[in-house]
């Protein structure tokens, strides 16, 4: 590692709880490999669904804030850095009229959000939403466009502005998973073929971080929930491929790609040397 700049890597999402879902053993790691992990939500979630039977929460913005925060603590990170809109909902919930909700504002403004961002925590790695969003919500589309856009407008910043960028990559076989249990999705667009995966994280060391991540967002994981409609089937499925890895593609470089696939995020980054392991 360098001596006079900590290998940093910044994730960029929409809600709290996008992170446990599908990055949380992956900022476990580099976290526990001495890498400043800085988690930038975009909203507070405050159009979500209640999915605990009877719970009733005065300011659920609030709520999602605070149960951020814990997640962030069970996955060893960083407190997280908001960038103040508002959730835009989906189906009965979506907020057309809301000049805050994430949809109504240019990803061109949000952009201008993440250039500053970006400026000050100096990242060399980024990751964010895949181009489908995980599975298409108006929110995470927002965020993939607007992070890939700062990526590409910041490479003028000191030391050349971030240098690899990643997008969260799901296989075909998990996307499958996921329609089976209920998402209207065509695993062929939302899943990627095994070659699109640049970086396979194994992040079975971390499951009872992710665990706790999952369990510290409450509201979102109720009885009423995706995760708690699941069959004991199911949910063992879904831990078994959720909790043993994570993948990701490739966004964008500023750097040579020595090798392919890459042993983790910062493989060839300038500044993260020393961060992977050798020969894993």
């Amino acid at each position: 590692m360098t001596a006079t700049r900590q290998p940093t890597l910044l994730a960029v999402f929409a809600h709290p709880d996008d992170e446990a879902f599908s990055v949380g053993g992956t900022l476990t790691h580099y976290a526990r490999r001495g890498v400043r992990v800085v988690l930038t939500c975009a909203t507070r979630g405050e159009a979500g669904k209640i999915t605990v039977p009877g719970m009733t929460v005065d300011d659920l913005g609030q709520q999602r804030e605070q149960e951020l925060r814990e997640a962030c603590r069970a996955l060893e990170i960083g407190e997280p850095v908001f960038l103040d809109y508002h959730d835009s909902g989906r189906y009965e919930r979506t907020r057309h009229d809301d000049p805050l909700a994430l949809m109504n504002v240019s990803p061109l403004d949000v952009e201008v959000k993440l250039r500053a961002l970006i400026e000050e925590v100096q990242p060399q790695v980024i990751v964010t939403f895949d181009p489908h969003g995980g599975y298409g919500h108006v929110d995470h589309l927002q965020i993939h466009r607007a992070t890939t856009a700062a990526f590409f407008s910041t490479g003028h910043l000191p030391g050349g502005g971030p240098q690899r960028l990643y997008y969260t990559a799901m296989s075909h076989e998990a996307a499958e998973g996921i329609a089976r249990m209920g998402q209207d999705l065509d695993p062929l667009v939302y899943g990627v073929s095994p070659d699109t995966v640049a970086v396979r994280m194994n992040v079975a060391a971390y499951a009872e971080n992710k665990k706790a991540a999952l369990a510290a967002h409450g509201t979102q994981t109720g009885a009423e929930s995706l995760l708690g409609r699941m069959t004991p089937e199911e949910r063992a499925e879904m831990e078994t491929r959720m909790l043993g890895t994570e993948g990701f593609s490739i966004g964008g470089t500023r750097t040579p790609i020595a090798r392919y696939p890459l042993r983790g995020l910062f493989d060839g980054v300038p500044g993260g040397e020393g961060v992977e392991e050798p020969g894993v």
